[in-house]
């Protein structure tokens, strides 16, 4: 197995374990996964709820990446999805999950995944706060 197991951009909760699962492998030695979630604070400020917006290339700027990373020498498989629309705090807004061979290339590359990710994946986050304001944010 090599490649992309998950590529989402969706508005369903997302699943740790389900990411993990995807990219299980006979042939891994090591998965790692990143959880990405929605906190109660920015820059010192409260955050009372969240909510992304996408351009709809989102999906196929996703699987560019992915197939990317997974055509990668060193990766058997990666999972990466990003939730849209309104979440909580604590609601999970990012999964990535790759397996490789070996402990380290696993940690160098899902984090490499997740940087590029945040960099090149068309959302927009608009943070509301305690005092009732709110703030966009563009994320790549």
């Amino acid at each position: 197995m090599q490649g992309v197991a998950i590529a989402a951009v969706t508005e369903a909760r997302l699943d740790v374990a389900a990411h993990e699962a995807a990219v299980a492998s006979p042939q891994g030695g090591a998965t790692v996964s990143f959880c990405g979630v929605v906190r109660d604070h920015d820059h010192g400020r409260t955050v009372v709820e969240l909510e992304y917006q996408v351009h709809p290339s989102a999906a196929d700027v996703l699987a560019e990446v992915a197939a990317e990373f997974g055509a990668e020498p060193e990766v058997l498989a990666v999972a990466v999805s990003h939730r849209v629309g309104p979440l909580g705090i604590g609601d999970v807004a990012l999964v990535a999950a790759v397996t490789t061979a070996h402990r380290q290339a696993a940690f160098d590359v899902c984090a490499r995944l997740v940087d590029e990710v945040k960099r090149r994946l068309p959302v927009w986050k608009r943070q509301v706060f305690r005092d009732g304001t709110d703030e966009w944010v563009n994320c790549p």
